[in-house]
């Protein structure tokens, strides 16, 4: 598909209202990268449209972010600036923000930063920016993300394309995911999707599941408890004063949060994930009461390590996702090396902080609060896939009632 003006208007649109979904007066804060100039602009204009009374547009690089990992020291790279928190805090504080992201990652472009000095520097990072990201995992703004290629991430995907082949390739995969042709109506595809997702999601929620049973070929074979007040989300959602709004884009699935301590079994991951710029593949998870107490990778085992161990919260699960193999990200056989799209197309779970929206209730707590109903505490928040063609998950209600949720890798409803 060429990527005309008309295309990146569709798509800054889709992203401006269903997305981050920005209402008039607010200020969009929007944290971009130097790879996807064509369509921030686009996104800028589409947000004054809407009725945004500013945009603060920040740029990023990620060959510029390797080079400050490289040759900083610690100590530099663990002094996160206030002003730099305080320029985005200001405006969450007094009411007025919406934060969109437009992600274009290079896969792997940490590789070969050294991971002790990579992890203590995310650790003090995500600990500065603790306050600010309380905003968007307790929906208190709108929030969300979508995507733009590089050539250096398109090569990656499509090894065996020229640079330009690739980039287009790359760049139709994504318009794909996101509903967007040359003639469709995309905010009537999406507003279709987001009813399928919240049908699911209800009959989820009715069934008052008490945990839920993965097996498949690969030899995962694990049991998540759920709260007894734990809720299913999926789709759009809504901020606490009550704004709908995607904060994924694309986004295929439905998740809830488990019960702290009440993960048990093994977990094979069944695609890579990028993590702090380092691919790590071929891992695996035992859990025992809720904690990792195992694992393993082939490829990045250090990086693996730095994610278990990079805070209290961070060896328990936040999050269990349900995603059909089925969907429309998975049938593309695809490896985005990116996790917003490769998480959109397989089960996934989370290493770190549960959202407070998964848990009636949740989104009022105190930190005291939600740990003491069972919510997984931590700075990180780190997406893995495990699911495959053949995954069997069945359901077992208050009672002990068995329920079937996927066969062969999809839903049975």
């Amino acid at each position: 598909m060429e990527i005309n003006e008309k295309i990146l208007e569709k798509y800054a649109k889709v992203a401006v209202t269903m997305g981050v979904n920005v209402q008039k007066g607010q200020t969009l804060i929007l944290n971009t990268s130097i790879d996807a100039v064509p369509l921030t602009r686009a996104v800028v204009k589409a947000a004054y449209e809407a009725g945004a009374k500013q945009v603060q547009v920040n740029y990023g690089d990620d060959i510029v972010s390797q080079y400050h990992y490289t040759y900083q020291d610690l100590e530099t790279l663990k002094t996160v600036p206030q002003w730099l928190i305080d320029s985005k805090l200001d405006y969450m504080k007094d009411g007025t923000a919406c934060m969109l992201r437009i992600c274009s990652d290079v896969p792997g472009i940490l590789k070969d930063v050294d991971g002790e000095k990579l992890g203590k520097a995310m650790q003090a990072r995500a600990a500065a920016m603790k306050e600010l990201n309380a905003y968007t995992m307790a929906n208190k703004i709108q929030w969300s993300i979508v995507a733009a290629p590089n050539a250096e991430w398109a090569k990656q995907v499509f090894p065996k394309d020229d640079e330009e082949t690739a980039v287009s390739k790359l760049w139709d995969a994504i318009l794909h995911a996101m509903r967007i042709d040359e003639e469709n109506d995309p905010i009537a595809a999406w507003d279709e999707h987001n009813r399928t997702l919240a049908e699911r999601e209800q009959k989820l929620n009715d069934m008052k599941l008490k945990k839920l049973h993965f097996t498949n070929g690969r030899g995962t074979d694990l049991t998540i408890e759920i709260p007894d007040d734990g809720i299913w989300a999926g789709g759009n959602e809504k901020t606490t004063s009550g704004i709908v709004f995607n904060p994924n884009m694309p986004t295929e699935e439905i998740f809830t949060m488990p019960y702290k301590y009440g993960v048990n079994g093994t977990v094979y991951a069944s695609k890579p994930l990028d993590y702090n710029g380092k691919l790590i593949d071929d891992f695996w998870f035992t859990f025992k009461d809720g904690k990792v107490v195992d694992y393993g990778a082939k490829q990045e085992p250090e990086a693996l390590k730095s994610l278990v161990e990079f805070d209290e919260g961070s060896c328990y699960l936040g999050e269990v996702a349900l995603v059909p193999y089925e969907s429309p990200i998975s049938l593309s056989n695809i490896l985005f090396l990116n996790t917003l799209f490769d998480e959109n197309a397989s089960c996934h779970l989370a290493l770190g902080k549960a959202y407070p929206m998964n848990i009636v209730g949740g989104t009022e707590m105190s930190d005291e609060e939600l740990a003491a109903h069972g919510v997984n505490l931590s700075d990180t928040h780190v997406d893995f896939m495990f699911g495959t063609a053949d995954m069997k998950i069945t359901g077992i209600d208050q009672n002990g009632k068995e329920i079937p949720i996927f066969h062969s890798g999809n839903f049975v409803f």
